[in-house]
């Protein structure tokens, strides 16, 4: 700790001493405290649980903005509560043992937030204490038929709930400059738990957000038109997506409209759920630029498949908008669905005329995933293809094996359909299924499979400048080809191991593949480097120093 955090933490605790002395009949100290604090109880707050105490922080916060600036401190206790504002220049601290309890009647809430903020500056949310929405007071069962075997991998554990008019998101912070969110542990949010909206210079740093898995749009945090954006050090587990930048316009905030998601850095964050993990989308009406994500772990417990996580890591767009510049590194993922998903699509009429469009200079680096069972898949439309994705050093471990019948199977385009992992149904390739790019590059990539698996690993189809750069899979049934190539235009495999029993190392169809090289790849496991054919001619292939039976 350097000495501006020394002295910031000492102002602080002489502070809140100072205010726990007066509220407990002790006499002021001569000097005022170095901060301004203001206690909910001094304003009528009883915490006791069952008073509606929200108008008495209300009148706190309102007192403390209209001084300058402060400290609106709670102490240990239940405060049951309606909306309550947070306004400029003012911090709300929960100290531990402090809980805000939300109301589970609707009437309480206007707007309908547990926590607001619109158009203000320097608002901060701190302290150990908890917010809990008492989301499952508003959730009711749905008359579904159950799900049965031969859907469970597609199915999530919320399909079942349904909702009533609910204060949704929980915590609602609109067009604020100078935002930070630190420490809090939020729980059982009605509906998304948060959502900071257009909002700039944002921290959000260690907290942690709990909510049933089977909670129904339980969102953790909805990262909505930011800029200027750090979260680090989080804990998530929830029943939806956990992290999940957007750009739209959203309902109810008069002017606001919508703004590109611009420099936003999420790292150290442990996250869990049945949807998706870390998700750009939806919506995305507007643009998505300078965004990573980093050093974190997604992961399910050994639960059944619609308590996992769709997908570790979904890339979408679909309604109009862009993505341009997104890293993403050094991830740990564990029973994941799909560990790796990118959808440019065409669901939405266009709202907003932009002058940039599509997915563009996506960066994947360092993944490890285990216990997958959907292919990870990165999908274009005809005429709308993704643009420069490099994909580097990662390795996938599937544990659901293909069936004979899915290596034939057609994969529709749905161009406006809903993105998700299991959009395509089960596809024909067992580890990543890559369809309309221009620009893809494969580098250090390898999968296992089980014994029974039928299908080829990688299939690449109607992609122009591809690159594949080292690459390594377990054996396949019926020692079919590893890697599949259709429609490939300009095109270079090199570093490539076939698997043991392979009748050959790859496949090259389809009419447009043409410029494709193969060099200095491992074929020694296979009867033969290549098999070309099904459209393709055999001059479409140029061979060079590999190792093995035959060159072709």
């Amino acid at each position: 700790m350097n000495r501006r955090q020394i002295v910031t933490s000492l102002s602080g605790l002489a502070a809140l001493a100072a205010t726990n002395a007066s509220a407990a009949g002790f006499s002021a100290p001569d000097k005022a405290p170095l901060l301004p604090i203001f206690n909910p109880r001094q304003y009528g707050a009883t915490g006791d649980g069952k008073t509606l105490d929200s108008n008495a922080i209300n009148a706190a916060i309102t007192a403390c903005t209209q001084a300058g600036g402060g400290v609106v401190y709670v102490n240990p206790g239940t405060y049951l509560c309606g909306t309550v504002i947070l306004k400029s220049n003012v911090t709300l601290y929960l100290e531990a043992g402090a809980t805000i309890l939300g109301s589970t009647n609707i009437k309480d809430y206007a707007p309908k937030h547990l926590i607001f903020a619109l158009n203000a500056e320097n608002v901060t949310l701190a302290g150990p204490g908890r917010i809990n929405g008492q989301g499952p007071t508003y959730w009711k069962k749905i008359d579904k038929p159950p799900i049965t075997d031969d859907k469970r991998w597609t199915a999530a554990i919320h399909d079942v709930w349904g909702y009533n008019d609910r204060p949704s998101p929980m915590i609602e912070i609109a067009g604020v400059t100078n935002l930070r969110i630190e420490g809090i542990r939020i729980e059982d949010a009605p509906g998304w738990t948060m959502r900071p909206y257009n909002c700039t210079r944002v921290v959000i740093h260690g907290i942690a957000i709990k909510n049933p898995v089977w909670g129904p749009n339980t969102d953790g945090i909805d990262l909505t038109g930011c800029q200027d954006v750090m979260i680090s050090d989080c804990i998530i587990d929830t029943g939806d997506d956990a992290i999940c930048p957007k750009s739209e316009d959203a309902e109810g905030h008069e002017g606001q409209g919508c703004r590109t998601a611009k420099n936003i850095t999420v790292t150290n964050c442990i996250l869990s759920g049945c949807c998706n993990g870390f998700k750009i989308g939806t919506k995305t009406e507007g643009g998505f630029e300078n965004i990573t994500f980093s050093n974190s772990v997604l992961y399910n417990d050994d639960v059944d498949f619609p308590s996992r996580l769709n997908c570790g890591i979904s890339i979408e767009m679909v309604d109009g908008g862009y993505i341009d510049g997104l890293t993403i590194s050094n991830i740990q993922m564990r029973r994941a669905r799909a560990p790796l998903h990118i959808r440019l699509g065409n669901r939405s009429p266009r709202k907003h005329d932009l002058p940039q469009k599509g997915i563009r200079g996506v960066m994947i680096d360092n993944i490890h995933a285990s216990d997958a069972i959907i292919t990870s898949s990165f999908t274009g439309i005809p005429g709308m293809e993704l643009e420069d994705i490099r994909i580097s050093n990662v390795h996938i471990d599937t544990v659901y094996p293909g069936k004979k019948e899915w290596v034939k199977k057609p994969v529709p385009e749905v161009e406006n359909a809903y993105p998700q992992s299991r959009m395509f149904g089960w596809l024909p390739a067992s580890g990543l299924y890559c369809r309309h790019i221009k620009g893809l590059s494969l580098s250090n990539i390898s999968f296992t499979a089980p014994k029974e698996e039928w299908r080829p690993t990688v299939i690449c189809d109607d992609v122009s400048n591809l690159t594949f750069k080292g690459f390594a899979t377990t054996p396949i049934v019926d020692g079919l080809p590893p890697i599949t190539l259709t429609d490939i235009d300009h095109a270079w495999l090199t570093g490539a191991a076939a698997p043991f029993g392979s009748k050959a190392l790859l496949t090259v169809t389809g009419a447009k593949s043409t410029d494709i090289l193969v060099s200095s790849n491992d074929a020694r496991e296979a009867a033969k480097l290549a098999e070309v054919g099904d459209g393709a001619t055999a001059n479409a292939v140029q061979a060079e120093f590999n190792i093995g039976k035959a060159k072709k």
